[in-house]
């Protein structure tokens, strides 16, 4: 069955780092558009960042560009997200996303989440 496991959250200081994991399986990981969403408690979840299935262009949300890294392995069927400069308002849950859609049919997948807290 379909499964996207993240790991790599924890409690940071601010201006620290992370690097979120998520390994993909039971579908064709390099067909797949990409993402991290995170929801802070009383707010929506939001997108984070996202990479084309090649690994050739990113986005980024406003907020965290020039801080955060999307990347992709393939041969690996993971997405990282590597988090540097974090600041309190980074804490969240951080969900990983696969998304496509061929032939008029759209598929999308979540991971379970992992937490993120940022704080002194």
């Amino acid at each position: 069955q379909v499964q996207l496991v993240e790991s790599g959250g924890g409690l940071v200081q601010p201006g620290g780092s992370l690097r979120l994991s998520c390994t993909a399986s039971g579908f064709t990981f390099s067909r797949y558009l990409m993402n991290w969403y995170r929801q802070a408690p009383g707010k929506e979840r939001e997108l984070v960042a996202g990479i084309t299935s090649d690994g050739g262009s990113t986005n980024y949300a406003d907020s965290v560009k020039g801080r955060f890294t999307i990347s992709r392995d393939n041969a690996k069927n993971t997405v990282y997200l590597q988090m540097d400069s974090l600041k309190p308002e980074d804490t969240a849950v951080y969900y990983c996303n696969a998304a496509r859609q061929y032939a008029g049919i759209k598929s999308n997948y979540w991971g379970q989440g992992t937490q993120v807290a940022v704080s002194s």
